[in-house]
């Protein structure tokens, strides 16, 4: 599959940053896939962030298509996380959700070497679109 271009804002790049360097190495499954993600990413000032990018503080409406589940999820940072309605972006699907565009799928590692297929179905809500650059 190919891997689609995602893109990331000068603020969620600086914060994630911080946040992967304060962790131990092997803090969870996924952080060496986040990093890569994030190395790849195109980088912009968060002014400048297609409105159809799901960014940090998003409510995305996404698939899983290992279970045709439609799940609707604000992605945070870990201490944000308040049980429903969030995911973290330390979490499997919270790192493949983070720069995609709607109607983008990837996939990405899942618990015990599964991969997870997802696909934005929606972005509900987006700081940068609604002029919140320093949620």
């Amino acid at each position: 599959m190919n891997t689609p271009k995602i893109i990331i804002s000068e603020i969620d790049l600086e914060r994630l940053e911080r946040l992967l360097e304060s962790l131990p190495a092997n803090a969870f499954p996924g952080k060496a896939a986040l990093e890569a993600e994030l190395d790849r990413a195109d980088i912009v000032p968060a002014a400048q962030v297609p409105a159809n990018v799901v960014t940090m503080n998003s409510e995305v409406k996404f698939s899983v298509s290992s279970s045709n589940e439609t799940f609707c999820l604000r992605l945070v940072y870990p201490k944000d996380v308040n049980g429903a309605g969030t995911i973290s972006i330390l979490a499997p699907v919270g790192g493949a959700l983070l720069g995609l565009s709607q109607g983008e799928e990837i996939e990405w590692p899942g618990s015990g070497g599964s991969v997870i297929k997802v696909r934005i179905e929606e972005i509900l809500y987006q700081p940068e679109r609604s002029g919140d650059f320093h949620r």
